[in-house]
This record gives C-alpha cells, sequence and structure tokens, in this order.
C-alpha cells in the first residue's frame, strides 16, 4: 500500500483561501502547496488527505482537488470543540489546539504509514523521495516514526527571527531530542536563540524539525492518549497552550514507545515566513524550474 500525505492547513484559516491566488510564487500563480503535491505524488505517494477548517472548505475544495492534482483526496475538519468525550472548549480559548490536533483529525481515513507536511512549507523533491521510500518499508509495522531535517542555515530568514526545533540523533541516526526555540536569527558568529534568561549561541549546521514527519498508523492511538494528558494538564493553566507534534515525538522516544529515524537529503527547505521573504522564494522556484526539476505548468 502507498503511503498517504496528510497536509495541515487548518491554521492558516480563511487567509488562505481568500489569498490563495495572490500569494502565487510559481510562474502561473502555483502556491507552494502545489508544488508539494506535485513532489508527492512522483515520489510514490497515493494518496492526499487535507486538515482544514470547515468554514472554508468550499473556497479550499475549488483549488485543491483530486481532480486537479490527478490524485485522490480527502478533506477533514479541525475546530476547537473536537475534543474527546468529557471535556469541553476552555473559556477565552480562540486559539487553535496545534498541530498534533491536526493531525489527529484524520485518525479515521488514515490506516497507512503516512507523512506530515505543513502546506506552507516547500520541502524538495529529494525529501518526498526518501520519506515515501522509507514509509513503503514501515508497512505493518509500529512505532517506527521517521523525520526529514535540514541544517539550521538552510532554514533561516533575512528579515525576522524564526522558531525552529533543534534536534539531537544518536550515531545510528535515530533521534534523541526535539526542542522548540525561538526567536533564532543571523549574528555576527551565526545564530543564537533568545530565551528569558539571555541569548545562546546555535551551530548553523544544527539539524533542525521543519515539521516533516513520518509515521506508522500506531501515531494516532498514541496521541489520542497524550491528548486527554494535554487536556488535564497544560490546557488547564493556559489558554493558549498547544499540542504540538514535537510533544508526542519525545514522549514516545523516551518511554520506548517508538524509534524515530532522522533523514537526510539534498533537498532544500524555503518558505514565506516574512513578507519580504517571498521574491526569494519566486526566484528559487523559477531557478528550480531552469534545472528542469518542475515543469513551467504543474498542472
Amino acid at each position: 500500500m502507498k503511503p498517504t500525505l496528510l497536509v495541515l492547513a487548518a491554521g492558516m484559516g480563511s487567509r488562505y483561501g481568500a489569498l490563495k491566488q495572490m500569494d502565487g510564487v510559481g510562474p502561473n500563480n502555483e502556491a507552494i502547496l502545489d508544488y508539494s503535491i506535485y513532489d508527492a505524488k512522483r515520489a510514490g505517494f497515493g494518496k492526499v488527505v487535507f486538515v482544514i477548517r470547515e468554514d472554508f472548505a468550499e473556497a479550499f475544495k475549488k483549488v485543491n482537488n483530486a481532480e486537479k492534482f490527478g490524485i485522490p483526496v480527502e478533506y477533514v475538519y479541525q475546530s476547537l470543540d473536537k475534543l474527546p468525550e468529557g471535556f469541553s472548549v476552555p473559556e477565552g480559548r480562540v486559539k487553535p489546539w496545534g498541530t498534533c490536533h491536526a493531525v489527529l483529525m484524520a485518525k479515521d481515513v488514515i490506516h497507512e504509514p503516512f507523512a506530515a507536511i505543513n502546506a506552507d512549507d516547500f520541502y524538495g523533491k529529494e525529501a518526498y523521495e526518501v520519506l515515501a521510500k522509507y514509509l513503503t518499508e514501515c508497512e505493518g509495522k509500529k512505532g517506527a516514526y521517521s523525520m526529514v531535517a535540514y541544517k539550521l542555515r538552510n532554514t533561516m530568514s533575512d528579515f525576522g527571527t524564526v522558531s525552529r526545533g533543534i534536534c539531537t540523533a544518536d550515531a545510528e541516526g535515530h533521534l534523541q531530542t526535539i526542542v522548540e526555540r525561538t526567536a533564532i536569527g543571523h549574528t555576527d558568529d551565526g545564530a543564537a536563540y533568545t530565551d528569558e534568561t539571555g541569548s545562546h549561541p546555535l551551530d548553523m549546521d544544527s539539524l533542525v524539525s521543519m515539521n516533516f514527519f513520518g509515521f506508522t498508523p500506531d501515531f494516532f492511538a498514541y496521541s489520542e492518549k497524550g491528548f486527554v494528558e494535554f487536556l488535564k494538564g497544560p490546557a488547564q493553566t493556559n489558554i493558549k497552550a498547544e499540542f504540538f507534534i514535537p510533544l508526542m515525538v519525545n514522549q514516545a522516544i523516551h518511554d520506548g514507545s517508538a524509534k524515530l529515524k532522522v533523514l537526510s537529503s539534498n533537498a532544500s527547505w524555503f518558505g514565506v515566513t516574512y513578507k519580504e521573504d517571498k521574491p526569494e522564494v519566486m526566484r528559487k522556484i523559477r531557478e528550480l524550474i531552469e534545472k528542469g526539476v518542475y515543469p513551467e505548468h504543474l498542472w
């Protein structure tokens, strides 16, 4: 069975639907998402599942559908009130529950190894190839997780700070930890992150997670249990607390429920973190087209 691509698009809200055409980065107004689906399809993924908000589903489906992509497509919906039995939305909560909650929305439609991506990140052709190959080899397994890692230097913005999951791996290439660092910016010596205790240097060759993970289907059941604990704990005291994928990845590794293979490739990540990043993204897309990586017209 071919792996599935799970696209987390819910967090972009109605802005994505309204500005989809204006935010094109390709020569025919293709969005980054178009290139992601194109790469996944040719790498061997067999289905795409979009996690979106139901209030902009109609606009989203008109632009992103099976007829356009030539691959089976399903849609699932993320909302604040999609909670385990016995829980309700805390008073004052408006922020989405986070990336791992978005993943859980697909538990009833994905029964095979799958990859999860952010809809607005460009991960690169080679990244999809290496992850699709690994996921295909994980058919029938449990606790066989994976991710494509990138070097920090290839994920920075020239126009402001970024947040990244800094990764450490053992000698066999299995992930040991992901630590979320915020306010990472350029310095004279390379890069540093800032927290409440000050500024701390970072190696520009540090491996970082860009939320390009691969999972076997048992991740759903594991995360369901973790979400209940999250709702009983952090969500009780902080109405902005989010249930992130790395939280469950770290926990699964530390309690022995899973191993996560850190996969490398020659792919380059890029995205529009700041509006000033867009011209550079467009230039990189044009360069890849000229090299023959992508056709002038994707669809």
